[in-house]
């Protein structure tokens, strides 16, 4: 989700644009036979005219509902999915993985003391614990809080003004670079504090840290998501405070004294057995060759985890179910995995890729879908530049929708794959328009009627139209 910080021109490519360093590259080979051209378009139709992903997408987020690792419903996603590439007659194997299991408990805050309060009231703050928190005392912990809107704020303080209080992170989350597009931008500039601000704040002798929400919700929402400890610093309670309640606390900190009650009862539980779903549709000519499609199958436990990640699994698994409508076999293996735990551990993909570190070359290329179902743009790739001359007849097919952008993307293009991105292995990613998405992810918003049935259809049709014409291209991609 970085942002890109060379300079860019666009090339026109087969008559789309193609966002290229600028350099001079290489013309592009014969790299599909026109019937492969001709199938990719039978495909994209077919996933535009489909309601497959929907319905699945529907019944892991409403039937079986929210997945974090360890969980029931993460277990009963693990069966559906495995079963449901099995009657499309794919070969299907559960990796086995330890995975964190940790439990939201109760969760209340309020202010019990701040400027101008009317006497035996108290003033709600709706609070939700960070993934991976410690709880508070069973009673709860009450504290002064300390307002600062940046890691060198804090340390400005000194331990002087932060020992024995509640520190609030107030670092807002940027809307406007969001609504520019850039809405892996900011989340990545605001989700620094929580992850490390419970480490920074009991550096210097905090008894709790708060963090304003990592997202663009300003409907009261809490932002959860995971968040980290240093062994050789004291562990303190972590939680996140909404838009309008950080607001609100920073307002009457200015003021005067302002006192909080803090109470949440989370627990780490010993590691729990789960497994990442593995569904393999055989290649024709070369079998031994795989193409990964994918999306990850845990979700945050306050919404049904639809966007993040249902309908990036749901797509992935359309991949086959369009083939077999069709009747059509890839020359390379196309491999379905529904990933476990990429939201607090990532164990799923970092286990997949210690298994397969000895046959990486095998991988031909990894797709993952992770940020949600809004309209396609095209597809993001992380490998070597002069390889993106070889994506133009794919974002050819795909610009019939809109989607007909190929952008390189240093860094990597999802978590789940960024194991095999960093072996050389050419990744890629749907690339979406990214302006709303942070206002319902990690949220109790995240939820199936966020996902709109054509936007949907257009994500899938890009995963499958890639998907096939990787699984068929003539050369290899450079690496």
């Amino acid at each position: 989700m970085s942002g890109m910080k060379t300079g860019f021109v666009v090339t026109f490519i087969l008559g789309l644009s193609v966002i290229l360093p600028a350099q001079t590259v290489a013309p592009t080979p014969q790299l599909y036979s026109s019937q492969t051209i001709q199938n990719m378009r039978s495909i994209m139709r077919s996933a535009l005219a489909s309601d497959y992903a929907y319905r699945q997408t529907a019944y892991l987020s409403n039937n079986i509902g929210p997945r974090l690792s360890g969980s029931p419903q993460a277990e009963r996603a693990v069966e559906y999915v495995a079963d449901e590439m099995r009657k499309l007659g794919l070969e299907v194997r559960l990796q086995k993985l330890s995975v964190p299991h940790w439990v939201r408990g109760d969760e209340k805050a309020e202010l019990v003391e701040f400027p101008g309060m009317a006497a035996g009231t108290t003033q709600k703050v709706v609070v939700a614990a960070l993934g991976g928190s410690i709880a508070t005392p069973n009673d709860g912990m009450t504290g002064d809080v300390v307002v600062v809107n940046s890691f060198d704020e804090l340390t400005a303080l000194g331990r002087e003004k932060v020992e024995g209080k509640i520190v609030l992170f107030n670092n807002k989350f940027d809307r406007e670079m969001a609504a520019s597009g850039f809405g892996g931008n900011a989340y990545g500039q605001a989700v620094a504090y929580r992850g490390g601000g419970a480490i920074a704040a009991a550096r210097l002798g905090a008894i709790a840290v708060l963090v304003r929400s990592a997202g663009g919700s300003q409907n009261r929402l809490v932002h959860t998501g995971a968040m980290r400890y240093d062994p050789n610093v004291t562990r303190i309670p972590a939680g996140a405070v909404s838009f309008e309640d950080a607001e609100a606390i920073a307002y009457l900190a200015k003021m005067g004294r302002v006192r909080l009650r803090l109470l949440m009862t989370p627990q780490t539980l010993p590691n729990a057995t789960s497994y990442n779903v593995i569904a393999d549709l055989k290649g024709s000519e070369l079998p031994d060759e795989v193409v990964i499609v994918s999306g990850h199958l845990d979700s945050w436990d306050l919404g049904t985890g639809a966007l993040d990640d249902a309908c990036g699994v749901a797509v992935s698994m359309q991949v086959p179910y369009l083939l077999n409508q069709l009747k059509l076999r890839p020359r390379r293996t196309i491999r379905v995995i529904a990933w476990m735990n990429e939201e607090n551990g990532s164990a799923g993909g970092t286990a997949y890729g210690e298994e397969q570190a000895a046959n990486v070359s095998k991988h031909f290329a990894a797709i993952e879908s992770d940020l949600g179902a809004s309209h396609p743009l095209g597809i993001l790739f992380t490998g070597k530049s002069e390889a993106l001359p070889f994506f133009a007849p794919i974002t050819a097919v795909l610009r019939e929708h809109g989607a007909g952008i190929a952008q390189l993307q240093p860094g990597g293009v999802g978590s789940d794959i960024g194991p095999l991105t960093q072996k050389g292995v050419p990744s890629f990613a749907p690339y979406f328009d990214t302006r709303t998405y942070f206002n319902y992810h990690h949220t109790a918003a995240d939820t199936f009627d966020k996902i709109d049935p054509k936007q949907l259809a257009e994500s899938g049709s890009v995963m499958a139209v890639l998907a096939y014409a990787l699984a068929n291209l003539e050369q290899p991609i450079p690496r």
